[in-house]
């Protein structure tokens, strides 16, 4: 069992200067926030239950049935949390409301 992933070797400046060199912006927010990546945990804990724990026989096929199983869910699944909607259907019919300032 590896030991857990301490939060301060993603703060080091090598790390950020590795993300900066190729134009990555980390998500890592304040100490204590648990929203900072509640979508991806979430996200991937429904892949893993929907998905299931099998093995495959090779890099390739396991690919493709993540790809398949991402296609499933942002063009087919109704998410509760869209209304009962898909993503993709959530994203082509978003307008943005209008504000005006004072």
């Amino acid at each position: 069992m590896r030991p857990p992933i301490e939060s301060g070797q993603y703060a080091s400046a090598e790390f950020r200067a590795t993300f900066a060199a190729h134009g990555i912006r980390p998500s890592m927010g304040r100490t204590g926030s648990c929203y900072d990546n509640a979508a991806a945990e979430s996200f991937f804990a429904t892949l893993k239950t929907e998905i299931g724990a099998r093995s495959w026989t090779n890099r390739h096929q396991a690919r493709q049935a993540v790809f398949a199983y991402l296609a499933y869910y942002n063009h087919h699944r109704l998410h509760s949390t869209l209304d009962y909607r898909t993503p993709h259907e959530t994203r082509t019919n978003y307008r943005p409301r209008n504000t005006h300032a004072a």
